[in-house]
This record gives C-alpha cells, structure tokens and sequence, in this order.
C-alpha cells in the first residue's frame, strides 16, 4: 500500500505526527535517503533492526556481490539501506517507505526487520538475510519453495538465506577441547525477539553430549561482567551466543583469563575477541550468499522459485593464545585443521 492510500485514512492530527517521524527516518544517520529515483537504475532497498558488526557485514557482503554482478551504487544502481536502530516504530516505517518506493527488491536482514517488511509488503520481491528459521518466523511456509515475493538466505540467517548458529557442532567442539567438561554456563540476554528457542537447542544438543547447562540472564550489557563472575566455581567453561544485547564477549573474556575459566562463543568475531574456539560462519560470505540470491531476482527469477538457501560455509576458528591465557591447552586434531587461527 503506497504513502498515499494509507495516510488519507488517518486523523488530521496524526498525520502531521507521522509526517514529521517519517521525515525524521530519512534524515537519521543512514546517509540522504529519498523516495522515488530515476528508472534507469535498479533500485534495491536495504533495512536491518539494528547497527551491529555481524548484521553489518552481512549488508556489505551483499553490496560487494551486487558490485561484482555489475550492480554498481551509484552508476548502475541505487542502492538505500536504512536501520530502525532497535525501534519497532521506526522498523515499520521503514518498511512502509520501502513499500510506497517499488524498489526491485527489498533485502531484510534479521528476522524482526524481515517480518516488519513481509508483513507490510505485497508485490515486491523481498530477499531476508541472517535469520534462523524464517518457517518459525512466519516468513515463508516452505523452505524448500517459499511462497508468494519472499525468499531468504539462512545462515543465520535468509535468501532469505538461513543462518541459525551450527550449536551441535559448537558443542561437540567444546568438549573436543574439553573432554571433561561437565557443566556449561550460558549467557544470554533478555527480551531477544528471535523467534527461535536457542537456550532451548542449546540445552537439547548438550543433553545428547551429556553436558548440563546453566544459563543466566542479562538485561543489558552493565550485568555481563557480572553473570561471568557468578559463574566462576559453577560451571567448567562458558557459552556466550551472539544477540542485539552480547556483541562483544570482550567483558566474559576478561573473566575467563581471571579465573582461568575457559571462554567460547557462537561466531567467527568473538575469537578475534578473545573466546577460545567456535565452528561458525562469517557474516561476510553469509552476505555475499545472499546477494547471489538478490543477483537472480534482479535477473528475472521469482523469490517463489528460489529454494531457501542454509550457509553454505562453515569456518573452524582457533585463538591459542586465549586458550592458553585460561590454561586451555588445543588438541593437535583441533590446530591442523583450522581454518582460521588468530594470532
């Protein structure tokens, strides 16, 4: 539904409102963002929830793809993307623009950025990256054959391209390293909209490895030092998965080498952070996975026609110097075969 359709149903009194926070949107920090454009160009719309690393590098693999294809920003196409900067107000008004602008494809990275848009648009091709399970998302029906505009890459997460974290191999990395362990502490943070239960998976995946979890809640990232801390005597390592709350596991990682507790987490960024090992994907590929996807429907291909697609890549990344900084010392099985070890 364009600008015009729905705003003539409004109050007076809210549309002056509405106008006033919609141009606002186009002003926030997210460069000079505009609503029509020239024909020549393809136009593709990006929008994320939220500014952080790994959604980033996910929207800069999917530029650096389109660049590749031909799709330059700037000559050959428009390229927009706009963060609703953890507000579901702003995300939908996003999405309402994006709807009112027809551009060629819509790109929604996340799952609650990629619901706000399916939600509001209709008929144009929308493309979701980074998003676990966009079936449980209510995003598409099938993943094998999404239905009507969509389709997503998931890696994480959504070609959508599909990207929910490889837990089982996360864990049965840990205890590879570990083989002792026994407990294993879990920080997570409160009122994640992801849709998926991953304290839940996690607990199943551990349960089949024969490892006991004690999960702590944060509600923001003043109380990560502290959850660490109160781990400390509990629990024989620490799990620290990624969300819009813990993006950095630099806090956990200090406690660990205090108190020579072993520190591991659920991406690529957090090794280079500190944390020990992980078996993940980079949100990098994850993005260039997906901009394929964007490249064919560009082309003519209908998002019905394209399969969901899960992370193609999956990457072992070692940090042996945190390792040994909390008295971890790797198996020779885990170093030869990294492929990413930090120095």
């Amino acid at each position: 539904m364009n600008s015009s359709s729905y705003t003539r149903f409004l109050p007076l009194s809210l549309y002056g409102f509405f106008g006033g926070l919609c141009m606002a949107l186009v002003s926030c920090g997210n460069g000079s963002q505009t609503v029509g454009g020239t024909a020549e160009e393809t136009f593709v719309a990006v929008t994320q929830m939220v500014d952080r690393p790994a959604l980033n590098a996910v929207r800069d693999g999917i530029k650096d793809e389109l660049s590749a294809a031909g799709y330059e920003a700037g000559t050959t196409l428009r390229w927009e993307w706009q963060s609703a900067k953890g507000s579901p107000v702003t995300a939908t008004h996003i999405a309402n623009k994006y709807a009112g602008a027809q551009p060629d494809v819509i790109v929604a990275i996340a799952s609650h950025s990629a619901k706000t848009v399916v939600d509001t648009e209709q008929n144009t091709p929308i493309v979701f990256s980074a998003v676990a399970d966009p079936v449980e998302a209510k995003l598409v029906k099938d993943i094998k054959k999404p239905s009507g505009n969509v389709s997503g890459n998931v890696s994480g997460n959504v070609s959508g391209v599909i990207s929910p974290p490889p837990l089982k191999q996360q864990l049965a990395l840990v205890q590879e390293i570990l083989p002792s362990v026994q407990t294993l502490g879990v920080i997570y943070s409160a009122g994640e909209d992801d849709p998926v239960d991953t304290i839940g998976q996690i607990a199943n995946h551990a349960s089949e490895l024969g490892i006991i979890i004690e999960p702590i809640k944060v509600l923001n990232t003043n109380e990560i030092t502290e959850a660490a801390r109160s781990l400390v005597g509990t629990v024989d390592a620490i799990y620290v998965p990624t969300d819009k709350t813990i993006t950095s596991v630099e806090a956990v990682v200090q406690v660990g080498k205090d108190n020579q507790l072993p520190v591991f987490a659920d991406n690529v960024k957090a090794i280079e952070q500190g944390a020990i090992a992980t078996i993940s994907f980079d949100h990098y590929d994850v993005g260039r996975q997906t901009g394929a996807l964007v490249v064919k429907v560009l082309k003519g291909t209908r998002p019905s026609d394209l399969a969901i697609e899960p992370v193609k890549v999956l990457k072992l990344s070692i940090n042996p110097t945190a390792a040994a900084s909390m008295g971890v010392e790797l198996p020779d099985s885990v170093i030869v075969r990294a492929d990413q070890t930090v120095k």
